[in-house]
């Protein structure tokens, strides 16, 4: 691997299609242009509330969430630079109902992008980390050359991404990418305009001591849920015998981009809130990319209680839960849903031995 800072993501890329002589180019020209439009929101980013021409607000989008202003105006920023280059069929975003064909005086190209473009875009008003996140799949032959998009198209497991990542804008804005091949992390250089290789090979932790879960939400865990989270929070007299700390950001890129730098879990379970809804998260635009990113990385990206990369998408905005970091944890809260729930010494069988017997404290 190079050396960090020597390397730009265009030289990235290049050294990265040389693994594959047959290789077109494509893929690099169409990340490229995804990075642009990451830059452009950044930017916009940026300026906070100094920014002008921002579109209207306050429309509700498919996900039934309000946009923000700054949503529409990063989703229009990925449709504007990416519609055009000819190496795309067709786009889907979180924030559009059906999938965005190529417009007709532009050439169809051999790749879909699906991306979320403004993750966290609640955290704007408090001046915190949000993000794009984006997801690269190939296009079946014929929606390549002429046959109407459509959602079908989309609907393919995250093992068959070709590429993912996100950018992330906080103090630094960073992009973080895989490309099947490990997973690296590039930093904006403002003064070149060029993202930078600063981190080449990132990876996770196999075991961490850190755990990130919106614990409002406890009156709703599934038991195996809420075993972790209390035996984490038992600390160092509990049966992990070791203190662990609690983290909550609300902002997916932002979570994902703490777990690759420094390892941990985060938990967005499955809950009993809403049987019509298995999870909160979208599989397409947030679980498969990140999921895609983390296993790269070494970790392990589930649903709780299976591999989230394997799972066959049954809808553009299908909503799962996911469970992502540190493999040893992750694959611990599989194991706690697959095994019989431990029985509360309350209900024990023998009377006169169980919590309420003569025997009580």
């Amino acid at each position: 691997m190079p050396l960090a800072g020597r390397w730009t993501l265009t030289r990235y890329l290049i050294e990265q299609r040389r693994r594959h002589p047959q290789a077109s180019g494509e893929l690099n020209a169409l990340l490229l242009d995804v990075s642009l439009a990451c830059k452009a929101i950044a930017r916009t980013v940026a300026t906070g509330a100094l920014g002008n021409g921002l579109p209207a607000g306050g429309e509700v989008n498919v996900q039934g969430e309000v946009q923000q202003p700054l949503d529409l105006l990063a989703n229009q920023t990925f449709l504007r630079m990416n519609e055009w280059n000819g190496h795309l069929a067709g786009m889907a975003s979180e924030e559009m109902e059906a999938p965005h064909p190529i417009p007709a005086p532009y050439p169809r190209g051999k790749y879909l992008l699906v991306f979320d473009p403004l993750d966290g875009s609640s955290n704007i008003d408090v001046n915190a980390s949000v993000g794009s996140i984006f997801s690269v799949l190939r296009a079946p032959d014929e929606a390549a050359t002429g046959r109407t998009l459509c959602e079908a198209d989309f609907l393919q497991p995250g093992t068959t991404q070709v590429a993912a990542g996100y950018a992330l804008y906080g103090p630094a804005t960073m992009l973080v990418l895989s490309v099947g091949h490990g997973v690296a992390g590039f930093t904006l250089d403002p003064t070149l305009g060029e993202f930078v290789l600063t981190q080449p090979d990132i990876r996770v932790p196999p075991a961490t001591q850190e755990f990130a879960i919106n614990t409002s939400n406890a009156r709703f865990w599934e038991a195996p849920v809420k075993r972790y989270v209390d035996e984490c929070l038992a600390g160092r007299s509990g049966p992990r015998d070791k203190d662990f700390n609690m983290r909550w950001i609300a902002s997916l890129v932002a979570e994902a981009h703490r777990i690759l730098m420094r390892g941990g879990v985060f938990l967005y379970p499955r809950d009993t809130r809403d049987a019509q809804k298995p999870g909160r998260l979208r599989l397409l635009y947030e679980a498969n990319p990140i999921g895609f990113l983390i296993e790269q990385a070494g970790g392990r990206a589930s649903t709780g209680r299976q591999p989230v990369l394997a799972l066959a998408p049954q809808a553009l905005h299908q909503r799962i839960g996911f469970v992502f970091g540190s493999a040893d944890e992750v694959a611990r809260i599989e194991r706690y849903h697959h095994e019989p729930a431990p029985v509360p010494e309350a209900t024990v069988s023998a009377p006169l031995f169980a919590a309420r017997s003569l025997f009580r404290d």
